[in-house]
């Protein structure tokens, strides 16, 4: 029997995150503590901009921000926002969506299935993904729970399970 597998990825859904993206702007727009503050949000090339008249207006728009995330499904690991900074008279925060597992995470997330889960189960790096493969199905599982419980540093999700 061929051993059965599955790939831990590290994905974000690109128009779940424009979605969030949008509504947070719309939100901003018509809220009265924003009004005639300057706030905004948007794309800017692959960054996420976000600007205000003030440091805190400036998180409270991160804040914004991530609860749409949340609510669409996307994990906030994903999400790499850097501190306010002062430009002019103006706050900008520049975000950014991290994506692909890096190979120092991927060598961690294999140790951790070679030191914790079940015997039998590899754990292979391909390029920004991991395959994990076993000849029973009830280990693949028992992999995914572990990672589920481990509070890792980044968004994982499990794909191409056969």
């Amino acid at each position: 029997m061929a051993d059965s597998s599955f790939d831990i990825v590290s994905k974000v859904e690109r128009q779940e995150v424009d979605n969030a993206l949008n509504q947070a702007a719309k939100e901003i727009s018509q809220r009265y503590d924003f009004k005639g503050t300057g706030a905004s949000i948007s794309w800017s090339g692959e960054k996420i901009l976000m600007e205000a008249n003030g440091e805190e207006r400036v998180k409270a728009i991160l804040d914004i921000f991530q609860s749409k995330l949340v609510k669409r499904g996307i994990s906030l690991k994903a999400l790499d926002a850097g501190e306010p900074q002062l430009s002019g008279k103006e706050y900008k925060l520049f975000a950014t969506i991290e994506e692909g597992i890096s190979q120092e995470n991927a060598k961690k997330v294999a140790k951790i299935i070679r030191d914790e889960g079940p015997k039998g189960v590899k754990a292979l790096v391909q390029g920004d993904e991991l395959r994990v493969s076993s000849k029973s199905r009830d280990d693949l599982q028992a992999v995914q729970s572990l990672l589920k419980e481990k509070d890792l540093d980044f968004a994982v999700q499990f794909a191409n399970y056969r």
